[in-house]
């Protein structure tokens, strides 16, 4: 008798632990579902909005549905992205029979990458800093550099861009280059459209 019991209180705390634990994975995929939601319907505000979604939806627990929060890791996953291609085009100066021009392109476009992160690195701590703000004119003060310090970090990459389109470049070099490129100027350019949208929820 007291085995039959203690077996039907087994069976009772395990029952009673499963729907807690299922309860607390419905919470969480819920917390993620809505999370989730925000940033794609937030990505439709973008130029390119399928790359915004599949760069941010891997956040989407920290990002949680804050326009500042998902202007910030926008800017953050761009930032990242500027500096693997600043180490992409820095090895391409390593190579041998490398033209003279197609030298002096590297050289600009490391340059103008290097700008790109320093600029887009500021724009982070600006946005950080809108969130920090105390009243209307700091919240403004901060907003108006991160566009600022955004479109120049945008103008950098295009830059660099328009140095490897030439049609003396080598082939090989001038669409590895600017594949990159392209890649991180959409992703620069749904990080400016993320932080517009954050200053119109102000």
């Amino acid at each position: 008798m007291a085995k039959q019991i203690l077996y039907a209180l087994f069976l009772f705390l395990l029952s009673t632990t499963m729907e807690l634990t299922t309860a607390s994975y419905a919470a969480a995929a819920g917390t993620s579902k809505r999370a989730v939601n925000f940033i794609q319907a937030s990505c439709k505000s973008t130029t390119y909005p399928t790359v915004c979604f599949s760069s941010l939806s891997g956040y989407a627990n920290s990002i949680q549905t804050s326009p500042q929060r998902l202007a910030e890791t926008a800017l953050t996953v761009t930032v990242s992205q500027a500096q693997s291609t600043k180490v992409f085009v820095s090895r391409l100066a390593r190579f041998k029979g490398l033209k003279k021009r197609e030298v002096q392109a590297i050289r600009d476009c490391i340059e103008e990458i290097s700008d790109t992160v320093d600029r887009l690195t500021k724009s982070v701590q600006e946005v950080k800093m809108c969130g920090r703000a105390k009243g209307r004119d700091q919240f403004w003060f901060h907003m108006s550099n991160a566009q600022t310090w955004t479109s120049a970090a945008l103008t950098n990459a295009i830059t660099c861009s328009d140095g490897f389109a030439r049609r003396i470049m080598d082939g090989r070099i001038k669409n590895s280059v600017r594949a990159r490129i392209v890649n991180l100027g959409r992703g620069t350019s749904n990080a400016l459209a993320l932080i517009n949208a954050f200053a119109k929820k102000y």
